[in-house]
C-alpha cells in the first residue's frame, strides 16, 4: 500500500531543499520533540505525541493549503528542521514558525529558509507580513525574527501561553 500524497510545493535555496513531511522524516522529528530543545514548540513530547504532530503537518496542508516545509540539506537530504506557516483554530493569523534541529544550530539554516519560505508565501499565497508568536523567554528565535526584520508589536496569548507577537515585513511592499 503506497501513502497519500499532497501537493507541497519545494523551494530551493543555495544549501537547503524544503519539502513537505515524510513518513522518513519521524525519527529526526521524534528526537526533536523528546528534547529540551522542543520546549518552545509544544515539547517535549513522547513518541506518540510526536506522531500525532507530524500527521497534523499533514492536516494541515490539506486543509489550509500550506504549512510547515522539511527542512533539509540539499547535499545530503538529511533533516535540518521545520519551517512554515500555520493557522490553527483559536490563532489571531497566519503565523510564520520555525525550529531547527540541534545539528542545523548556529550555522543560518534557520534564516535561510525561513527567507525562502516567508517569500514564497508572500508571492504564491498571498501570506504577506506575516506574524510569529514567540515566547519572549525564546530568546534564539527572537533574534532570528529581528534579523528577519519582524519587529515586536505587542503581547498576546498561543494555545493559553502569554507570548510576545512580532510582525514581519512586507515581501511585496502592498498594503
Amino acid at each position: 500500500m503506497t501513502g497519500f500524497t499532497l501537493p507541497i510545493p519545494v523551494i530551493e535555496t543555495e544549501r537547503l531543499l524544503l519539502r513537505g513531511p515524510r513518513e522518513d522524516d519521524f525519527e529526526a522529528h521524534a528526537t526533536f520533540m523528546a528534547s529540551d530543545r522542543s520546549g518552545f514548540v509544544g515539547g517535549p513530547q513522547d513518541r506518540w505525541g510526536s506522531w500525532r504532530g507530524l500527521l497534523g503537518q499533514f492536516g494541515h496542508w490539506a486543509l489550509r493549503g500550506f504549512g510547515f516545509w522539511t527542512v533539509t540539506a540539499r547535499k545530503t537530504g538529511e533533516p535540518l528542521g521545520k519551517t512554515g506557516f500555520i493557522d490553527n483554530d483559536g490563532w489571531d493569523e497566519t503565523e510564520l514558525g520555525w525550529h531547527v534541529y540541534e545539528q542545523a544550530e548556529g550555522k543560518g539554516i534557520a534564516f535561510e529558509a525561513v527567507q525562502a519560505v516567508r517569500a514564497y508565501g508572500a508571492e504564491k499565497r498571498g501570506l504577506d507580513g506575516v506574524i510569529s508568536y514567540i515566547d519572549p523567554a525564546n530568546t534564539r528565535s527572537v533574534k532570528l525574527a529581528e534579523r528577519l526584520g519582524a519587529t515586536f508589536e505587542r503581547t498576546g496569548e498561543v494555545v493559553g501561553k502569554p507570548c510576545h507577537v512580532y510582525r514581519h515585513p512586507k515581501v511585496r511592499g502592498v498594503a
